[in-house]
């Protein structure tokens, strides 16, 4: 989880493509990411809900 200072919880290319590689390591270590969560003053985003990993 982390926040966006701009108050847009959109995940950026970046927040994809770091959450992608922390599942991924996770997995060799039998370590399940649940969730990465953004917080923003306009709301929350889910990359598991916006299906991105």
């Amino acid at each position: 989880m982390h926040n966006h200072p701009s108050g847009d919880p959109t995940p950026s290319s970046a927040d994809i493509d770091m959450t992608r590689q922390v599942v991924d390591a996770g997995r060799s270590l039998r370590i399940a990411v649940h969730d990465h969560l953004i917080v923003g003053r306009d709301g929350v985003a889910s990359l598991k809900a916006l299906g991105l990993f």
